[in-house]
């Protein structure tokens, strides 16, 4: 009789309240809200600079295309031109859209690469913004 008063004792004392399960729940909730769009902001500022040396990497193969053709290649030829230059297939931005060549560029410019960002559509700002050859993403 004695060990069941003792088994009975014991089962009111082990577990979490609903209370304390609710706090918890608040706590981990509040966290997730600060933290999770601080993570988020990181991840489009990742794929802006991933968008970035992928520019600067088909800038590479075109400079050697123009030092061994004497130019670069026309619109018209685009960036299937410069495969033999790259190591793997011609890549898509990250947003997994194409890159925007054209040749001659704009101002001067020997050729202009571009990537329409999150929106692909020209223009934009945040996630939005154009990534663009002839400037630093910043």
């Amino acid at each position: 009789m004695k060990e069941n008063l003792n088994r009975t004792q014991n089962l009111g004392e082990k577990g979490f309240t609903l209370i304390e399960l609710m706090v918890v729940m608040v706590i981990i909730g509040l966290l997730a809200a600060t933290v999770v769009p601080k993570f988020f902001g990181q991840v489009d500022k990742a794929m802006q600079q991933d968008a970035q040396a992928q520019i600067e990497l088909l800038g590479q193969a075109l400079d050697l295309y123009r030092l061994e053709k004497h130019k670069y290649p026309t619109s018209d030829e685009g960036l299937e031109a410069i495969k033999p230059y790259l190591k793997k297939n011609i890549p898509k931005d990250p947003w997994g859209n194409d890159f925007i060549y054209e040749s001659p560029g704009k101002e001067g410019r020997g050729y202009d690469l571009i990537s329409y960002g999150a929106d692909n559509a020209e223009g934009g700002e945040g996630t939005d913004l154009d990534i663009v050859s002839w400037k630093n993403f910043e």
